[in-house]
Protein backbone atom coordinates (compact mmCIF):
# COMPACT_ATOMS: atom_id res chain seq x y z
CA UNK A 1 0.00 0.00 0.00
CA UNK A 2 1.39 3.39 -1.03
CA UNK A 3 2.29 5.93 1.63
CA UNK A 4 2.46 9.72 1.60
CA UNK A 5 6.25 9.42 1.32
CA UNK A 6 5.79 7.36 -1.85
CA UNK A 7 3.56 10.07 -3.29
CA UNK A 8 6.11 12.77 -2.45
CA UNK A 9 8.91 10.74 -4.09
CA UNK A 10 6.83 10.08 -7.22
CA UNK A 11 5.79 13.73 -7.56
CA UNK A 12 9.27 15.07 -6.74
CA UNK A 13 7.99 17.30 -3.94
CA UNK A 14 8.35 17.46 -0.18
CA UNK A 15 6.22 15.47 2.26
CA UNK A 16 4.81 18.75 3.55
CA UNK A 17 3.60 19.70 0.07
CA UNK A 18 1.73 16.40 -0.28
CA UNK A 19 0.16 17.00 3.14
CA UNK A 20 -0.96 20.48 2.09
CA UNK A 21 -2.56 19.11 -1.09
CA UNK A 22 -4.43 16.39 0.83
CA UNK A 23 -5.68 18.94 3.36
CA UNK A 24 -6.84 21.35 0.63
CA UNK A 25 -4.47 24.12 1.69
CA UNK A 26 -4.39 27.32 -0.35
CA UNK A 27 -1.45 28.86 -2.18
CA UNK A 28 -0.23 25.72 -3.95
CA UNK A 29 1.04 26.29 -7.49
CA UNK A 30 -1.24 24.68 -10.12
CA UNK A 31 1.68 22.73 -11.62
CA UNK A 32 2.65 21.32 -8.22
CA UNK A 33 -0.96 20.46 -7.43
CA UNK A 34 -1.27 18.58 -10.71
CA UNK A 35 1.94 16.60 -10.11
CA UNK A 36 0.78 15.49 -6.69
CA UNK A 37 -2.68 14.54 -7.96
CA UNK A 38 -1.16 12.48 -10.77
CA UNK A 39 1.14 10.70 -8.29
CA UNK A 40 -1.82 9.94 -6.00
CA UNK A 41 -3.76 8.50 -8.92
CA UNK A 42 -0.83 6.47 -10.26
CA UNK A 43 -0.04 4.93 -6.86
CA UNK A 44 -3.71 4.52 -5.85
CA UNK A 45 -2.88 6.33 -2.63
CA UNK A 46 -5.71 6.54 -0.08
CA UNK A 47 -5.21 9.12 2.71
CA UNK A 48 -5.47 7.77 6.25
CA UNK A 49 -8.41 9.85 7.44
CA UNK A 50 -8.19 8.41 10.95
CA UNK A 51 -4.56 9.43 11.40
CA UNK A 52 -5.30 12.77 9.79
CA UNK A 53 -8.12 13.30 12.25
CA UNK A 54 -5.93 12.49 15.27
CA UNK A 55 -3.30 14.96 14.11
CA UNK A 56 -5.73 17.78 13.43
CA UNK A 57 -8.12 16.89 16.30
CA UNK A 58 -10.98 16.38 13.87
CA UNK A 59 -13.00 13.29 13.06
CA UNK A 60 -14.20 14.65 9.70
CA UNK A 61 -17.63 13.37 10.66
CA UNK A 62 -20.86 15.31 11.17
CA UNK A 63 -23.87 13.75 12.89
CA UNK A 64 -27.31 14.31 11.44
CA UNK A 65 -29.83 13.92 14.27
CA UNK A 66 -33.37 13.11 13.11
CA UNK A 67 -36.63 12.21 14.89
CA UNK A 68 -37.27 9.41 12.38
CA UNK A 69 -35.65 8.31 9.13
CA UNK A 70 -38.98 6.74 8.13
CA UNK A 71 -40.34 10.19 7.32
CA UNK A 72 -39.68 10.89 3.59
CA UNK A 73 -38.89 14.53 4.41
CA UNK A 74 -36.13 13.51 6.82
CA UNK A 75 -34.80 10.85 4.45
CA UNK A 76 -34.53 13.31 1.57
CA UNK A 77 -32.90 15.91 3.80
CA UNK A 78 -30.36 13.29 4.93
CA UNK A 79 -29.57 12.48 1.30
CA UNK A 80 -28.77 16.11 0.51
CA UNK A 81 -26.73 16.63 3.70
CA UNK A 82 -24.59 13.56 3.00
CA UNK A 83 -24.08 14.63 -0.62
CA UNK A 84 -22.98 18.12 0.44
CA UNK A 85 -20.66 16.89 3.21
CA UNK A 86 -18.92 14.52 0.78
CA UNK A 87 -17.87 17.51 -1.32
CA UNK A 88 -15.79 18.63 1.66
CA UNK A 89 -14.38 15.17 2.47
CA UNK A 90 -16.67 14.79 5.48
CA UNK A 91 -18.73 11.76 6.38
CA UNK A 92 -22.22 11.73 7.85
CA UNK A 93 -23.37 9.75 10.86
CA UNK A 94 -27.16 9.39 11.04
CA UNK A 95 -28.88 9.33 14.42
CA UNK A 96 -32.53 8.30 14.31
CA UNK A 97 -33.45 9.06 17.94
CA UNK A 98 -37.10 7.98 17.61
CA UNK A 99 -38.29 10.44 20.30
CA UNK A 100 -35.70 9.09 22.76
CA UNK A 101 -34.06 12.10 24.52
CA UNK A 102 -31.17 9.95 25.78
CA UNK A 103 -30.14 9.18 22.22
CA UNK A 104 -30.21 12.88 21.39
CA UNK A 105 -27.98 13.64 24.37
CA UNK A 106 -25.55 10.86 23.43
CA UNK A 107 -24.67 12.64 20.19
CA UNK A 108 -24.18 15.97 21.93
CA UNK A 109 -21.78 14.19 24.28
CA UNK A 110 -19.91 12.75 21.29
CA UNK A 111 -19.26 16.28 20.03
CA UNK A 112 -17.97 17.36 23.43
CA UNK A 113 -15.62 14.35 23.46
CA UNK A 114 -14.35 15.19 19.93
CA UNK A 115 -15.68 11.91 18.52
CA UNK A 116 -17.62 13.87 15.91
CA UNK A 117 -17.05 17.43 14.74
CA UNK A 118 -20.55 18.87 14.59
CA UNK A 119 -24.27 18.18 14.71
CA UNK A 120 -27.03 19.16 12.30
CA UNK A 121 -30.30 18.45 14.06
CA UNK A 122 -34.06 18.35 13.78
CA UNK A 123 -34.90 18.08 17.47
CA UNK A 124 -37.99 18.35 19.66
CA UNK A 125 -36.61 17.24 23.04
CA UNK A 126 -35.64 19.16 26.18
CA UNK A 127 -32.07 20.01 25.19
CA UNK A 128 -31.75 23.65 26.26
CA UNK A 129 -29.36 23.05 29.17
CA UNK A 130 -27.04 20.96 27.00
CA UNK A 131 -26.68 23.47 24.16
CA UNK A 132 -24.28 26.40 24.29
CA UNK A 133 -23.01 28.97 21.82
CA UNK A 134 -19.60 27.29 21.47
CA UNK A 135 -21.04 23.90 20.55
CA UNK A 136 -20.91 23.16 16.78
CA UNK A 137 -24.65 22.57 16.66
CA UNK A 138 -26.82 23.66 13.73
CA UNK A 139 -30.57 23.53 14.26
CA UNK A 140 -33.23 23.03 11.61
CA UNK A 141 -36.31 25.17 12.38
CA UNK A 142 -35.96 25.18 16.15
CA UNK A 143 -34.85 28.16 18.25
CA UNK A 144 -32.67 27.83 21.33
CA UNK A 145 -32.17 30.31 24.15
CA UNK A 146 -28.44 30.04 23.62
CA UNK A 147 -26.99 31.61 20.51
CA UNK A 148 -27.32 28.76 18.00
CA UNK A 149 -27.37 29.00 14.20
CA UNK A 150 -30.38 27.58 12.43
CA UNK A 151 -31.84 27.06 8.98
CA UNK A 152 -35.55 27.27 8.18
CA UNK A 153 -37.89 27.75 5.28
CA UNK A 154 -40.11 30.83 5.23
CA UNK A 155 -42.80 29.14 7.30
CA UNK A 156 -44.95 32.22 7.85
CA UNK A 157 -44.97 33.00 4.15
CA UNK A 158 -45.76 29.34 3.46
CA UNK A 159 -48.80 29.45 5.75
CA UNK A 160 -50.05 32.57 3.98
CA UNK A 161 -49.38 30.96 0.62
CA UNK A 162 -51.44 27.89 1.58
CA UNK A 163 -54.45 30.02 2.56
CA UNK A 164 -54.19 32.17 -0.55
CA UNK A 165 -53.93 29.15 -2.84
CA UNK A 166 -56.98 27.49 -1.29
CA UNK A 167 -58.97 30.68 -1.84
CA UNK A 168 -57.71 30.95 -5.42
CA UNK A 169 -58.85 27.37 -5.97
CA UNK A 170 -62.37 28.30 -4.95
CA UNK A 171 -62.45 27.34 -1.26
CA UNK A 172 -64.99 29.36 0.74
CA UNK A 173 -64.41 27.91 4.19
CA UNK A 174 -60.81 26.70 4.57
CA UNK A 175 -59.60 25.26 7.88
CA UNK A 176 -56.30 24.28 9.47
CA UNK A 177 -55.08 21.00 10.95
CA UNK A 178 -51.74 20.44 12.62
CA UNK A 179 -49.76 20.26 15.83
CA UNK A 180 -47.12 22.34 17.58
CA UNK A 181 -44.26 21.59 19.94
CA UNK A 182 -43.85 22.94 23.47
CA UNK A 183 -40.39 24.19 22.50
CA UNK A 184 -40.53 27.22 20.18
CA UNK A 185 -39.67 26.56 16.55
CA UNK A 186 -40.18 28.27 13.25
CA UNK A 187 -42.75 25.76 11.96
CA UNK A 188 -45.33 27.32 14.30
CA UNK A 189 -45.42 30.30 11.95
CA UNK A 190 -47.28 28.19 9.36
CA UNK A 191 -50.41 28.48 11.48
CA UNK A 192 -49.84 32.21 12.03
CA UNK A 193 -49.56 32.91 8.31
CA UNK A 194 -52.69 30.91 7.53
CA UNK A 195 -54.64 32.59 10.34
CA UNK A 196 -53.64 36.10 9.25
CA UNK A 197 -54.91 35.61 5.69
CA UNK A 198 -58.28 34.35 6.93
CA UNK A 199 -58.59 37.34 9.28
CA UNK A 200 -57.74 39.72 6.44
CA UNK A 201 -60.43 38.07 4.30
CA UNK A 202 -63.00 38.28 7.10
CA UNK A 203 -63.32 34.51 7.29
CA UNK A 204 -63.76 32.45 10.49
CA UNK A 205 -60.77 30.46 11.71
CA UNK A 206 -61.66 26.81 12.20
CA UNK A 207 -58.62 24.90 13.29
CA UNK A 208 -57.25 21.80 14.93
CA UNK A 209 -54.08 23.19 16.48
CA UNK A 210 -52.92 20.72 19.12
CA UNK A 211 -49.92 20.46 21.42
CA UNK A 212 -47.72 17.46 20.63
CA UNK A 213 -47.88 14.55 21.04
CA UNK A 214 -51.31 14.08 19.47
CA UNK A 215 -52.61 10.54 20.05
CA UNK A 216 -55.05 10.61 17.12
CA UNK A 217 -56.10 13.43 14.81
CA UNK A 218 -58.97 11.45 13.32
CA UNK A 219 -61.62 12.00 16.05
CA UNK A 220 -60.65 15.68 16.22
CA UNK A 221 -61.14 15.99 12.47
CA UNK A 222 -64.51 14.23 12.56
CA UNK A 223 -65.70 16.43 15.42
CA UNK A 224 -64.69 19.60 13.57
CA UNK A 225 -66.53 18.48 10.43
CA UNK A 226 -69.62 17.62 12.50
CA UNK A 227 -69.63 21.13 13.96
CA UNK A 228 -68.76 22.90 10.70
CA UNK A 229 -69.92 20.79 7.73
CA UNK A 230 -69.39 23.77 5.42
CA UNK A 231 -65.60 23.31 5.59
CA UNK A 232 -64.41 22.74 2.04
CA UNK A 233 -60.61 22.81 2.38
CA UNK A 234 -57.78 22.06 4.81
CA UNK A 235 -54.25 23.29 5.12
CA UNK A 236 -52.36 20.36 6.69
CA UNK A 237 -49.14 21.51 8.33
CA UNK A 238 -47.17 18.53 6.90
CA UNK A 239 -47.50 16.35 3.81
CA UNK A 240 -47.58 13.27 6.02
CA UNK A 241 -50.64 14.59 7.84
CA UNK A 242 -52.29 15.40 4.50
CA UNK A 243 -52.15 11.72 3.56
CA UNK A 244 -53.85 10.77 6.82
CA UNK A 245 -56.53 13.43 6.39
CA UNK A 246 -57.15 12.31 2.81
CA UNK A 247 -57.76 8.75 4.03
CA UNK A 248 -60.10 9.83 6.85
CA UNK A 249 -62.13 12.03 4.53
CA UNK A 250 -62.51 9.10 2.14
CA UNK A 251 -63.79 6.94 5.01
CA UNK A 252 -66.36 9.66 5.76
CA UNK A 253 -67.56 9.56 2.16
CA UNK A 254 -66.00 12.87 1.14
CA UNK A 255 -64.04 13.22 -2.10
CA UNK A 256 -60.72 15.02 -2.50
CA UNK A 257 -60.61 17.51 -4.16
CA UNK A 258 -64.26 17.57 -5.30
CA UNK A 259 -65.73 17.99 -1.79
CA UNK A 260 -62.73 19.07 0.24
CA UNK A 261 -59.42 20.40 -1.08
CA UNK A 262 -56.10 19.76 0.67
CA UNK A 263 -52.75 21.53 0.69
CA UNK A 264 -49.80 20.16 2.66
CA UNK A 265 -46.39 21.48 3.61
CA UNK A 266 -42.93 20.02 2.83
CA UNK A 267 -42.90 18.96 -0.84
CA UNK A 268 -41.91 15.35 -0.19
CA UNK A 269 -40.51 13.32 -3.08
CA UNK A 270 -40.51 9.65 -4.03
CA UNK A 271 -37.02 9.97 -5.52
CA UNK A 272 -34.88 12.45 -7.46
CA UNK A 273 -37.12 12.27 -10.50
CA UNK A 274 -40.60 11.98 -8.98
CA UNK A 275 -42.38 14.00 -6.35
CA UNK A 276 -45.47 12.88 -4.46
CA UNK A 277 -48.36 14.30 -6.58
CA UNK A 278 -50.18 16.33 -3.93
CA UNK A 279 -50.72 20.07 -3.67
CA UNK A 280 -48.16 21.36 -1.20
CA UNK A 281 -45.96 24.17 -0.04
CA UNK A 282 -42.49 22.86 -0.89
CA UNK A 283 -39.43 23.55 1.18
CA UNK A 284 -36.11 23.89 -0.73
CA UNK A 285 -34.56 20.83 0.93
CA UNK A 286 -31.39 20.71 -1.13
CA UNK A 287 -30.63 24.35 -0.42
CA UNK A 288 -31.49 23.92 3.27
CA UNK A 289 -29.00 21.05 3.45
CA UNK A 290 -26.30 23.10 1.73
CA UNK A 291 -26.80 26.00 4.12
CA UNK A 292 -26.80 23.72 7.17
CA UNK A 293 -23.52 22.09 6.07
CA UNK A 294 -22.03 25.50 5.31
CA UNK A 295 -22.88 26.71 8.82
CA UNK A 296 -21.58 23.50 10.43
CA UNK A 297 -18.21 23.69 8.66
CA UNK A 298 -17.90 27.39 9.46
CA UNK A 299 -18.60 26.66 13.14
CA UNK A 300 -15.99 23.88 13.16
CA UNK A 301 -13.43 26.29 11.69
CA UNK A 302 -14.37 29.09 14.11
CA UNK A 303 -16.03 28.01 17.39
CA UNK A 304 -16.61 31.68 18.21
CA UNK A 305 -18.60 32.30 15.05
CA UNK A 306 -21.72 34.37 15.89
CA UNK A 307 -25.06 32.64 15.44
CA UNK A 308 -26.72 33.05 12.07
CA UNK A 309 -30.29 32.50 10.93
CA UNK A 310 -30.90 31.44 7.33
CA UNK A 311 -34.41 31.61 5.86
CA UNK A 312 -35.10 30.08 2.47
CA UNK A 313 -38.11 30.67 0.17
CA UNK A 314 -40.93 28.18 -0.31
CA UNK A 315 -42.86 27.33 -3.47
CA UNK A 316 -46.42 26.22 -4.11
CA UNK A 317 -46.62 22.98 -6.12
CA UNK A 318 -49.91 22.04 -7.77
CA UNK A 319 -51.10 18.47 -7.31
CA UNK A 320 -54.15 16.25 -7.31
CA UNK A 321 -55.59 17.41 -3.97
CA UNK A 322 -56.84 20.79 -5.23
CA UNK A 323 -59.31 21.69 -7.98
CA UNK A 324 -58.43 23.36 -11.24
CA UNK A 325 -57.81 27.01 -10.47
CA UNK A 326 -60.29 29.67 -11.57
CA UNK A 327 -58.83 32.83 -13.09
CA UNK A 328 -61.79 34.73 -11.65
CA UNK A 329 -60.78 33.69 -8.15
CA UNK A 330 -57.15 34.59 -8.82
CA UNK A 331 -58.01 38.09 -10.01
CA UNK A 332 -60.37 38.69 -7.09
CA UNK A 333 -57.78 37.64 -4.50
CA UNK A 334 -54.97 39.54 -6.21
CA UNK A 335 -57.12 42.66 -6.22
CA UNK A 336 -57.76 42.31 -2.46
CA UNK A 337 -54.05 41.77 -1.84
CA UNK A 338 -53.11 44.91 -3.78
CA UNK A 339 -55.64 47.04 -1.91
Amino acid sequence: MATMKDVAREAGVSLGTVSRVINHATGIKPATLEKVKQAIEKLNYVPDQYARGLKLQHSYTVALVLPSIWNPFNAEFAYHVEHELSKHDYKMLVCDYDDDPQRELAYIQMVKENKIDAIIAITYGDLEKYINSELPFISIDRYYKESVSYVASENYKGGRMAAEELLKHGAKHPAYIGSYNRFPNDTMKRFDGFKDVLEEEGLPLWAIHELEPVADFKPLLMDLLDKHPQIDAFFCNTDTLLYDVNEWLHERGLRVPEDIQLIGYDGMRLDNSHRIPISTIAQPLEQMAKEAVKLALAKIADPNMPARAVYLPVTYLEGTTTKKISQKNVKALDKKTES
